[in-house]
């Protein structure tokens, strides 16, 4: 079983990584992090796209680079990867491109502004995606 686990450095998203390492710690499991060109433009300001790559790359490499220490600390080895686009699509795009099984996702994303623009990733993910989706609440 591949199992994929979208993650972008919040508590919901942690949840959903502590989830699958628990749950699916003999199977193979895929750290993704998205790269949002809107979230960027919104976050950051105007830029140039090569300000706003380089910046959302050194976020991607921080928050995968936590999720397999993360991952490591429980005794999981996981693969990670990044990719550019908007969440939800990305995620399901990702899912079908890459023959998984299962998507571990937490309950919403960020806080702030980019909470109230990616806030529906999840609903989104639930709606389309080809595979089960379980979806992890924060412990809060």
């Amino acid at each position: 079983m591949h199992v994929l686990v979208p993650t972008d450095g919040s508590d919901p998203a942690e949840a959903a990584l502590d989830h699958a390492f628990e749950r699916f710690a003999d199977d193979d499991i895929t750290a993704l992090y998205v790269m949002d060109p809107v979230e960027g433009a919104t976050a950051w300001g105007p830029a140039t796209g090569e300000d706003w790559l380089g910046s959302a790359e050194k976020r991607a490499e921080t928050v995968l680079g936590e999720a397999v220490e993360r991952g490591e600390e429980m005794g999981v080895e996981i693969e990670t990867d990044s990719v550019v686009g908007r969440p939800s699509r990305a995620i399901i795009d990702y899912a079908e491109e890459h023959d998984l099984d299962q998507i571990v996702i937490g309950s919403h994303g960020r806080d702030g502004i980019t909470r109230v623009l990616l806030g529906s990733v999840a609903e989104t993910v639930i709606r389309r995606s080809p595979v089960p989706v379980t979806v992890v609440r924060d412990r809060e």
